[in-house]
């Protein structure tokens, strides 16, 4: 892994939200993935981390209006979405960030109404861009569908991104070390939790 320079490294976590890895998740099965993984601990321990080191955080929160204005309706996903009884409702509980996550007062959340990308058609790479930041560290959920949509977003846009191995997941469990290894790896650098902890606290 490289050395992350604070000053041009931004956090990202990804769909870390109530209604996704919370206690009343609309993909319970996910949210299990996540709490008993230890991903969603892993991922506050780098958001804290990132504070203390003065490294950029920002959280990218799924939602959609109540009459569903906007939303894609193209795929079996965003269908299924609009029918499960938890839904992602802009102002809901369902799209605060989760805990154990804390949201500091120089994060910003970036939230999106549309698509399954995190970064295209968002405002986060204008506001990376604008913080002049170089380096993109994707985590959260989930390694099906948003998780590569954000690294091959960011790696096109310039980016050079980094996944600690550890703080992403899906479904099945197994699936996560594959997609890393065989698509993930190709494009991204890879690394653990414990290093980027690391590397950071010798950053203060």
């Amino acid at each position: 892994m490289p050395h992350l320079d604070p000053a041009t490294t931004a956090l990202l976590t990804v769909e870390c939200q109530n209604g996704v890895v919370g206690e009343e998740s609309a993909l319970p099965e996910l949210a299990k993935e996540a709490r008993d993984s230890g991903m969603l601990g892993r991922v506050a321990a780098l958001v804290d981390a990132a504070h203390r080191a003065g490294v950029q955080v920002l959280h990218a929160v799924a939602e959609r209006r109540p009459d569903g204005l906007g939303a894609n309706a193209n795929a079996r996903l965003f269908r299924a979405a609009g029918k499960l009884p938890v839904r992602q409702l802009t102002g809901s509980r369902a799209v605060e960030v989760a805990a154990p996550i804390v949201v500091g007062g120089r994060d910003l959340v970036v939230r999106r109404l549309h698509g399954l990308s995190p970064i295209a058609g968002t405002d986060v790479d204008a506001l990376l861009r604008n913080l002049g930041i170089r380096t993109l560290v994707v985590t959260g959920v989930s390694s099906n569908i948003a998780i590569p949509n954000a690294v091959f977003d960011a790696v096109n846009l310039g980016y050079d991104v980094v996944v600690p191995s550890d703080a992403v997941t899906g479904v099945p469990a197994a699936y996560t070390a594959e997609v890393i290894r065989n698509s993930l790896a190709l494009v991204a650098a890879i690394t653990t939790t414990e290093a980027l902890l690391t590397q950071w606290a010798s950053a203060r």
